[in-house]
């Protein structure tokens, strides 16, 4: 965000509304292309990998932005895609509150859990045949999730 407002209560709403970084004019030319630079390091690069992934049923579809089961299609929201995306691309292994929030939502979202928990409940919702029982999205207690893979989730 690059804004004239310098208050700590303006660069804390700005955060806390969805803001990856702040700056406040005037600004450095070098130092706000510098900001850009970090930003980009900390997107996810997807090389080499599908789209799409097929789990039984489930079908996973990253550029469509859906999830499809027993041939029922569901679009996923921006957040619900990238924390779906990261527990794939870690699948079989226990993803760390942090770990998520941080990849999803920036560097500064470590602690809200809550955050996360509202996804992952809209997650199961969209991909779980019995939400209350997942096969897919499993907690990790004092840790976080896993996406399992085995064949009973299949």
């Amino acid at each position: 965000m690059l804004t004239v407002r310098k208050s700590d209560a303006d660069k804390v709403a700005a955060l806390d509304a969805g803001a990856d970084d702040f700056i406040t004019k005037p600004f450095s030319t070098p130092e706000l292309l510098a900001r850009v630079r970090a930003a980009l390091r900390r997107v996810p690069v997807l090389s080499g990998s599908s789209s799409k992934l097929q789990f039984g049923e489930l079908t996973i579809d990253f550029g469509a932005r859906s999830v499809t089961r027993r041939s029922k299609s569901t679009h996923l929201t921006p957040k619900e895609l990238d924390v779906l995306r990261h527990l794939t691309q870690h699948a079989n292994e226990a993803v760390s509150h942090r770990e998520l929030l941080q990849s999803v939502w920036g560097p500064d979202y470590g602690d809200q859990v809550d955050y996360l928990r509202v996804v992952i409940k809209n997650l199961r919702r969209k991909i779980e045949i019995d939400p209350e029982h997942p096969q897919y999205i499993k907690t990790e207690p004092w840790i976080g999730y896993r996406f399992d893979t085995s064949p009973e989730a299949s």
